[in-house]
């Protein structure tokens, strides 16, 4: 059997809006305190797109210092794949403005809708396109404006979320990168966090803003609970397929939801405070953007140097989920 070709990111960026939405702004919003949210959730800032900004202006600004960091022009780049669930519009897909707007006019471009799990989902994709031959130089972006659905009536959810994109191009390395990845999802568990209207179920109408049903909607018990063990079960499922055991991490850089969820993971794979990364506390939860915001960052503090062993993940809305193990 031929040996598959190693596939890995060889670019990254990230951008977030200026403006800082803290805690104390909130106080001032709804029944709510800077000690509640950061005891139950460890965020103390999130950032919030300008109104009328959409996705693929965030997604733009991340995929161009991606580029610039791979030493890579737009017209090479052939395949956009775009994480996000909250594209700019329900077609065409929010890639083809990504496209549009750094001038990649040689790619070929899609979305991927699974929430918070969407860049890790975005990741496999594109690796495995590269590896069959179709493509050569892929951007993933993770990219959300959270701020356009989010109820900013609702204490349990609005302090949860943010704005911002990141970036990554993958191209074929001469060693290391993609080693292994696993994903899943559960669709009978659905109901547990979505955001209703706007689609061929509930068309947008009157009675759909009126009950704000354009909003998201989270039943946290159960979400927290899943999220703690499945992404345990993701990042272990794909550390072992790479024939490597915990002990083996160098870094793990889950999905920034809650800061309770990524220490339960934590402890449950047996890694110390120093092997996870964490930002939660700056930007919250961005969703498909969450997990390559991170590692954007990780590596520019130097988190990650050669040869280490990097694993992401992730869980969301669906349920889906899915971990990526990294040779950098």
């Amino acid at each position: 059997m031929k040996k598959e070709k190693p596939i890995g990111i060889t670019g990254l960026g990230m951008y977030v809006p200026k403006k800082v939405l803290t805690n104390e702004d909130l106080e001032k919003m709804v029944d709510t305190s800077d000690e509640w949210i950061t005891t139950r959730t460890g965020i103390k800032k999130r950032r919030i797109a300008q109104k009328g900004v959409p996705s693929s202006t965030l997604a733009a600004e991340a995929a161009k210092k991606a580029l610039a960091d791979a030493k890579l022009k737009p017209d090479q780049v052939d395949l956009i794949i775009v994480a996000t669930i909250t594209p700019d519009m329900p077609f065409p897909a929010t890639a083809c403005f990504v496209q549009a707007k750094i001038g990649a006019k040689n790619a070929a471009c899609f979305d991927v809708g699974a929430a918070c799990s969407g860049f890790i989902y975005g990741l496999v994709c594109a690796k495995n396109l590269i590896s069959g031959g179709m493509y050569k130089n892929a951007l993933v972006i993770g990219v959300e404006v959270l701020s356009s659905v989010t109820d900013w009536t609702d204490r349990n959810t609005c302090v949860l979320f943010g704005d911002g994109a990141g970036a990554a191009v993958l191209q074929e390395v001469k060693s290391g990168g993609i080693v292994s990845y696993y994903i899943g999802s559960d669709g009978t568990l659905s109901n547990l966090l979505y955001l209703p209207g706007g689609g061929s179920r509930h068309p947008a109408s009157k009675d759909t803003l009126k009950n704000k049903l354009h909003c998201i909607k989270m039943s946290g018990t159960e979400v927290f609970k899943s999220a703690v063990r499945l992404m345990t079960d993701a990042a272990t499922h794909a550390v072992c397929d790479a024939n490597l055991t915990c002990k083996d991490i160098s870094l793990l850089i889950p999905h920034q939801a809650n800061i309770r969820i990524i220490n339960s993971v934590r402890r449950r794979i047996g890694l110390p405070e120093e092997k996870v990364y964490l930002n939660v506390e700056k930007y919250g939860n961005v969703s498909a953007a969450s997990t390559i915001m991170a590692l954007c960052e990780a590596v520019k503090e130097k988190r990650v140097k050669k040869g280490d062993i990097v694993v992401l993940v992730a869980f969301g809305a669906g349920f889906t989920w899915g971990s990526v193990v990294i040779k950098w």
